[in-house]
């Protein structure tokens, strides 16, 4: 039988066993050759006691966690009390190309008002100050949003550490498996449970405004589709037709899920209007169409269908008005296609004699590029500033995440603690303003 088949109809024996509260340890694996080296100093504390969290820490983490960085705290010298005190020679003859400097102030309301400077040590000039008040119970949170100030303000690209990342994850009782649908920070920390049950869960989907996931539940011992508010646990079941419910995405306004169903036949594309519950069927074939994703400008989707025999990507207009377009021709097998956030190009999983690898492909010139070089790459989801994909992947006979970048030099690995997960998918990136 088939892959597709065997992910969308017995896609149950794909989920690994996990350990529902574990969190995920972040290690480079390969990283950019001559990556930046930044200087962070230690941020002050201007409060009594020791502070809720060290910024600084979190922030030196995420930059070295991004392969891009080479950030350092040791064996520096002394950082400036303030803007107005730097010198760059001395970090010059350090090694260093920037310089962070920073201090974390208590206010009267409990807030923890982070400030903190970027300086261009080569051009021996001051990039950039701000100041973000952040709740104290949620500076971590601040720390990740100062990471990608930092980030945007040295490459050009908005940093996606404050994006929080959704997985499924299952813990094994013997012969009994107990799923569970997990979110995170993107580093891993403050994993929470969404919704945990003994049959399986697949396909989380965040909506674009990060505050909902939609996803498919076996719970009621069939496919049933769900969205979930993130923040007040509040759950509606959206699909529960006959047949197949499957593969939800939002539309990149919020108003439409596209699905995968099969109450009428074989599994087609349809959209559904969210406030009303309308359908409207997309595809029309007796082949397998699964796996929707949207063009952010919300005029196509991309979709797997074996309408020519084996899987393939396929893109349509939303509105009609033309056959399907094959665009995948170099793989046995193309699934799973996740699209860039800038629309240009989408990762699909490539499948053939040796195994199954991530590809991306230029939607202008048709290049591909061939981004992982394992057997076992599955469920791909772009990072919400398109730097990085992540998916899931095997560690020996261990399910963990890994994740590579759009142009295949930088390579992580997400391992949890305890057990495995996989299903991974990026939440919109946090757009809080900084002052």
């Amino acid at each position: 039988m088939q892959r597709l088949m065997f992910r969308m109809l017995l896609g149950l024996t794909l989920l690994w066993s996990a350990h529902a509260q574990a969190v995920l340890e972040v290690t480079v694996t390969e990283g950019v050759v001559g990556a930046i080296p930044v200087a962070v100093a230690p941020f002050a504390w201007e409060g009594e006691g020791a502070p809720p969290e060290r910024v600084d820490a979190i922030l030196t983490a995420n930059l070295n966690r991004s392969g891009l960085f080479n950030a350092g705290q040791d064996g520096l010298p002394r950082a400036p009390s303030s803007p107005a005190d730097f010198i760059a020679e001395p970090w010059m003859q350090a090694g260093m190309e920037y310089l962070v400097i920073g201090s974390k102030r208590l206010r009267d309301d409990d807030a923890v008002v982070v400030e903190f400077h970027l300086f261009d040590i080569l051009a021996e000039e001051r990039l950039g100050g701000w100041r973000i008040p952040v709740p104290e119970d949620m500076l971590r949170r601040g720390a990740h949003r100062v990471s990608d100030i930092i980030y945007e303000a040295i490459t050009g690209d908005p940093g996606a550490f404050s994006a929080r990342i959704a997985f499924v994850a299952v813990e094994r009782h013997g012969d009994a498996r107990r799923f569970s649908l997990e979110v995170a920070d993107s580093d891993g920390a403050n994993p929470r449970t969404l919704f945990r049950s003994d049959q399986p869960v697949m396909s989380p989907e965040w909506s674009p405004d990060g505050r909902e996931l939609a996803y498919v539940s076996f719970e009621n011992r069939r496919s049933e589709v769900f969205r979930q508010n993130v923040e007040t646990g509040e759950r509606v079941r959206v699909a529960s037709f006959g047949g197949i419910n499957s593969a939800p995405a939002w539309s990149p306004d919020g108003r439409q899920l596209a699905l995968s169903l099969s109450h009428d036949g074989a599994p087609n594309i349809y959209l559904m209007d969210l406030e009303t519950g309308d359908l409207r069927q997309i595809t029309r074939t007796r082949a397998i169409e699964t796996e929707p994703a949207w063009s952010p400008d919300g005029e196509t989707l991309y979709f797997t269908s074996d309408r020519a025999g084996a899987p393939q990507i396929y893109s349509l207009p939303v509105q009609g008005g033309g056959s399907p377009r094959r665009l995948t021709f170099e793989s046995a097998y193309a699934a799973a296609a996740t699209v860039a956030p800038d629309g240009r190009s989408l990762v699909y999983v490539h499948g053939g004699d040796g195994g199954f690898q991530l590809v991306r492909l230029d939607l202008d010139d048709r290049r591909t590029t061939r981004l992982t070089e394992g057997r076992d790459a599955e469920s791909p989801s772009f990072a919400p500033n398109g730097s990085m994909i992540l998916y899931a992947m095997m560690d020996g006979s261990r399910g963990v995440l890994g994740s590579v970048s759009r142009d295949g030099r930088v390579h992580q690995r997400l391992t949890a603690r305890d057990g495995e997960v996989r299903e991974p998918a990026w939440s919109p990136l946090d757009r809080s303003p900084a002052q």
